[in-house]
């Protein structure tokens, strides 16, 4: 298991214009050849925009980019016709395929923070596709098959238990609150906000609430 806390990400974004950014893998400027991607994940960006802050119209192509609002409203358009409102609790896919443009921006009064992860795809090319699924449950997976990944959000109280998808990959991502991460190998490593544990041939682990949490958990092929 490899451990990254909040503080080792990658700080970027333009704060000048509101925008903050934290990026978990290597990105833009900040290039770090053992770093590039883990499982078919090859970016989880932090992302908090200021009222009325946002990025404008950009390209994206070969990408599964799969975005959960923390706190606020995100406003989304692309070049498909889509535009729509993700708030916390929505799962968003955009899936660029062979080639989409997209906006985000935060158009209500108060702040905005998400966690948007990019998948890289089995097999480049194809058709754009957009899905939104609103207020998914806790524990329900959320299926990528294009990325050959799964999505497991779990909201746990003190002391809850979840186990962790046991996988050849699984990414797990808290992002709010404390867990701690037990196994037969670990030694109750703990995670606060922000921080994220990348586990290879992931079996038999368990995630236990230190305090009220919530964690994505990704489950990813070899």
């Amino acid at each position: 298991m490899d451990v990254r806390r909040a503080a080792e990400r990658y700080p970027g974004g333009d704060p000048a214009s509101g925008i903050a950014s934290r990026h978990a893998f290597s990105f833009g400027p900040h290039y770090d050849p053992d770093n590039l991607r883990f499982g078919a994940m090859i970016a989880c960006n932090e992302e908090r925009l200021a009222p009325g802050a946002g990025f404008d119209e950009h390209p994206h192509s070969h990408t599964e980019i799969v975005t959960w609002v923390v706190e606020g409203e995100l406003t989304h358009r692309d070049s498909t016709g889509h535009e729509t409102r993700v708030g916390p609790g929505d799962v968003q896919r955009l899936s660029s395929a062979g080639g989409v443009r997209h906006v985000e921006r935060n158009d209500a009064d108060a702040p905005l923070t998400f966690v948007q992860t990019w998948l890289a795809p089995l097999t480049p090319g194809g058709d754009p596709a957009y899905e939104i699924v609103h207020g998914i449950a806790d524990s329900t997976p959320y299926a990528v098959p294009e990325a050959g990944a799964m999505l497991h959000v779990r909201r746990l109280a003190v002391g809850e238990r979840s186990a962790v998808p046991d996988g050849a990959f699984v990414y797990v991502h808290v992002v709010r609150g404390d867990v701690r991460l037990d196994g037969e190998e670990l030694d109750g490593e703990e995670l606060g906000a922000g921080d994220a544990a990348r586990i290879t041939d992931a079996k038999d682990v368990e995630a236990v609430g230190v305090s009220a949490a919530e964690l994505l958990m990704w489950e990813m092929a070899g």
